[in-house]
């Protein structure tokens, strides 16, 4: 693709808390550079600049707000790449499907490091590699089968997975190696499709109480707020394990911690229900508890992988061709998901 300078397709840049940088390798960037004009979003002033600019604006790098009568203007918009990865309730998603305007999501890239390090988390607790590790470096390590003797394998355990999207279908091939009794819980899913991975779909509340091992992996939706609670928790065995790994509207989490002070279950947490985590929650004196401070998917190889498949799918929109590689937003689920922006690349 090589137009002349003045009939360059229109980028609209608008990528925080991302940037282009970050996104896209020094290739990828010059490939953007010599096809298409680059037009920066400023931080103030939004409004004038996408009435003066959205008319002749081919694809937006972006999830800025994109009202109806504001999308009114487009002319030639094919695609909105959202890069913050989470699609908010901040356009006329409608309007986009009427007028054939792609929205899409680089969520995808996330899946794999966020599956590695929910495994990880759970090898950390069924050894106790964390603590092995803080004792040794405080003098203090205690030699062969002592700091053990609540350890466990994960051989042959039942997995949990609540969610059934791209996080957990990165976990599968993971947490096979181990054993194939494998749970899954998705009102957006259908049986069939669970069942064609191999995965057994069964309710909420057997997922708490057969599972050993839980991901916590849902979207986060007007429907799900806070769906797992108490009741639900106390369903779990004693030494079984959750890991809060997606979105954590979907937990109460003062149940979650009158849950973990009472009973012996093991929590891993790597996303919280206001971030910064508050220094003076309770929840942080937890013994029972690994923290990960929101950072499971937050590798540069994730980070550059959507600027991979933004550049895969722009070409392919380009020649009028579907997009393969990014989250398309579906009409019908795309309104009830409320996930909260990231402010923190």
């Amino acid at each position: 693709m090589n137009y002349m300078k003045k009939n360059k397709p229109i980028i609209i840049i608008d990528p925080f808390p991302r940037t282009m940088d970050i996104l896209f390798s020094k290739e990828n960037l010059k490939y953007l550079n010599n096809n298409f004009k680059l037009l920066n979003a400023p931080k103030k002033n939004k409004k004038i600049f996408y009435e003066k600019n959205l008319p002749n604006a081919m694809y937006i790098f972006g999830q800025p707000d994109l009202p109806t009568e504001l999308l009114k203007i487009q002319t030639k918009l094919k695609a909105i790449f959202n890069v913050e990865s989470n699609f908010m309730n901040n356009m006329d998603y409608e309007y986009c499907f009427k007028n054939n305007i792609h929205v899409l999501a680089t969520s995808p890239v996330f899946a794999q490091p966020v599956a590695e390090m929910a495994l990880g988390l759970t090898l950390s607790i069924a050894r106790s590699i964390h603590i092995a590790h803080n004792d040794f470096t405080k003098g203090r390590e205690k030699y062969g089968g002592e700091i053990s003797k609540n350890n466990f394998l994960l051989k042959d355990k039942t997995f949990g997975l609540i969610g059934f999207g791209d996080l957990a279908k990165a976990t599968l091939p993971l947490i096979k190696a181990f054993s194939n009794n494998i749970l899954a819980y998705d009102p957006w899913i259908s049986d069939s499709a669970i069942k064609s991975k191999k995965v057994i779909p069964t309710s909420l509340n057997n997922i708490f109480k057969k599972s050993d091992i839980v991901y916590v992996y849902a979207t986060s939706t007007t429907s799900n707020k806070e769906m797992i609670k108490l009741k639900n928790l106390n369903l779990l065995k004693d030494s079984s394990v959750i890991l809060i790994m997606s979105r954590a509207s979907v937990i109460n989490f003062e149940d979650l911690n009158k849950f973990l002070k009472k009973r012996n279950v093991y929590a891993a947490i790597d996303v919280f229900p206001k971030e910064p985590f508050p220094k003076t929650d309770p929840l942080r004196k937890l013994k029972n508890v690994i923290f990960s401070p929101h950072r499971a998917g937050a590798l540069d190889v994730a980070f550059k992988n959507m600027g991979e498949i933004v550049i895969e799918d722009l070409k392919l929109i380009s020649k009028n061709l579907k997009p393969l590689n990014c989250k398309k937003a579906e009409l019908r689920t795309v309104k009830k998901i409320t996930s909260a922006p990231v402010k923190i690349n």
